[in-house]
């Protein structure tokens, strides 16, 4: 399959949601997917080759900067066209038809799933006005952080809102 205008070349196949594997160059861009709750593989050592093998084997759609990157056979990509992370953001929703019904799922610093902690295990994680003003808790089992939907939550449902209006997808 070519490449279209838009720098993709993707074939999805079944109902799973998408998982990407993403550049050196798009540390922010996977933050914002892992924090749809979108699987993002995201290592700043990893070179093309281990991109390309990464994508390859586990069916991960590459996200990339890198035209020559683009040119290995087998991978499904999306050349990002823009240097700004909320058009980068825009052009993966757009071009995948993303939503955010999974948010709040993944930890936007190790891609591991949440998990539900009671505000009881949360006191002693949180701060005292998170925890008078916030019920529900998430946990990475893995790096240790907790989260909740604060502001930055808020501010996150802000910025999809403008791009969903944006493109007329209301």
């Amino acid at each position: 399959m070519e490449p279209d205008a838009q720098g993709t070349r993707i074939k999805l196949a079944g109902h799973e949601p998408p998982r990407f594997v993403a550049d050196v160059m798009l540390g922010r861009l996977t933050r914002w997917l892992r924090a749809l709750g979108y699987d993002t593989l995201y290592d700043i050592t990893w070179d093309d080759d281990r991109l390309a093998q990464i994508a390859r084997a586990e069916k991960r759609i590459l996200l990339t900067r890198d035209v020559q990157l683009t040119r290995r056979r087998g991978i499904a990509y999306i050349l990002i066209q823009d240097d700004k992370v909320l058009n980068q953001l825009r052009q993966v929703i757009l071009t995948l038809n993303l939503n955010d019904a999974r948010a709040f799922t993944r930890c936007i610093e190790c891609n591991t799933e949440l998990e539900e902690v009671s505000s009881e295990d949360a006191a002693l994680l949180v701060p005292p006005y998170v925890l008078s003003t916030q019920t529900r808790f998430r946990r990475c089992p893995n790096c240790g952080r907790v989260y909740w939907r604060g502001t930055h939550w808020t501010r996150m449902r802000e910025v999809l809102a403008e791009l969903e209006t944006e493109d007329g997808r209301e």
